[in-house]
């Protein structure tokens, strides 16, 4: 099917109407960016999953491009380039986007909102969330269950740990990629370069180092070598590999922090119960994460403000989405026992403006709807 084609049968779904309408009435305004993208972004932002399905192409001047996988960085960098940048604005959308998936279209459509620059970030994450939910209705799907979770808390947590910058960078992307920290946390606790290298030399140069001096300096070593990637791995993989490695010569990630941290990533339950739990443990352990639980805290009265069942909600300080680009909230929707895929998710990526070219941060939240899985659905219920 056609793009164009594809956009036809959705303009003429029952569905599309009540969700459009659903989302203006909220005042999202329609935004329909170019399907052909810049891929430097998505390369740079995205998630592992996300940048090996890129379809790439390039053009006469040699620019990189990327048939669009998502609508999330296309709606922000049209923003950006308008005159609204920087005020609060929110778009919603509903056209095809393009990813490899075995097995299924590659072709397929996604609707959604973003909302950028709303200061009030507790209450735009759950007008986010609440709209979500009314995106499912939109299908006629009803037996939802909410998964939350918080990559702030998480960050918070690593900052008040005083970690190594690389132990941080590390379980950071643990983290977004849903490896299990648990795994990786113990290699850290038993983890030495006690054993000689052939790069000892280089290891011992870095000692010290911070990521900006020790990509410059195996930028350096790599330019006189005549080559900018080893193994298909970048200089700031290569870089980043030879930091950690100096890191760990000096010691091991203490069993104090891991032990605060695997209580950390244990945490589950309703919001509420959540927020108790961290409490508990920042105070047994004596490490500030009030700013961070605060926000929590205040985005669940927010919830309720708005109707959503709190106590029927799921949060987990392990939950994140596998995304790089998310810096606080992260929820999915699933139908309660149909499959593990996400009905419709999303999250909050403060980060991601800065990264796109602002000249200064810009609070942004936003989800996607899987409208190929909520059709399907959608049809069994009423069937």
């Amino acid at each position: 099917m056609t793009a164009t084609a594809t956009s036809n049968a959705a303009g003429s779904a029952a569905w599309a109407d009540t969700l459009l309408l659903s989302f203006a009435q909220a005042g999202y305004v329609r935004a329909e960016p170019a399907i052909l993208q810049p891929a430097e972004p998505f390369l740079d932002l995205s998630g592992e999953d996300i940048r090996k399905s890129l379809y790439l192409t390039t053009d006469l001047s040699g620019e990189e491009l990327c048939l669009r996988p998502d609508l999330t960085i296309p709606v922000a960098r049209d923003y950006l380039a308008s005159s609204r940048a920087g005020q609060p604005a929110g778009f919603s959308y509903l056209g095809p986007v393009f990813r490899y998936r075995s097995g299924q279209a590659s072709e397929f459509l996604q609707a959604g909102i973003e909302s950028f620059g709303r200061q009030d970030r507790a209450a735009a994450d759950a007008e986010t969330l609440a709209l979500a939910l009314e995106a499912t209705a939109a299908f006629g799907v009803r037996d939802i269950e909410v998964r939350t979770g918080d990559v702030a808390l998480f960050n918070a947590l690593l900052d008040a740990l005083n970690l190594y910058p690389v132990w941080r960078r590390r379980l950071v992307k643990d983290f977004n990629r849903k490896i299990s920290l648990e795994q990786d946390l113990e290699r850290l606790a038993a983890e030495t370069t006690a054993t000689r290298s052939e790069y000892e030399g280089v290891l011992a140069a870095l000692a010290g180092s911070d990521r900006k001096a020790a990509l410059a300096f195996v930028t350096d070593l790599m330019s006189i070598a005549g080559t900018t990637n080893v193994g298909g791995r970048t200089t700031a993989e290569i870089a980043d590999r030879f930091l950690e490695q100096s890191t760990l010569k000096s010691g091991k990630l203490p069993r104090e922090a891991i032990t605060v941290l695997k209580r950390f990533l244990s945490i589950s339950g309703n919001p509420d119960e959540a927020v108790a739990a961290l409490r508990a443990l920042t105070a047994e352990a004596r490490l500030d994460l009030n700013g961070a639980i605060d926000q929590l805290e205040s985005r669940v009265g927010f919830m309720a403000a708005r109707g959503i069942d709190v106590k029927s909600t799921r949060f987990s300080t392990a939950f994140g989405r596998g995304l790089d680009y998310y810096t606080g909230f992260e929820f999915e929707l699933h139908h309660r026992g149909n499959g593990a895929g996400p009905l419709v998710a999303g999250g909050r990526y403060d980060g991601l403006m800065t990264q796109l070219g602002a000249a200064a941060p810009i609070p942004a939240v936003g989800f996607s709807v899987w409208v190929d899985a909520l059709t399907s659905i959608g049809r069994k219920v009423g069937a």
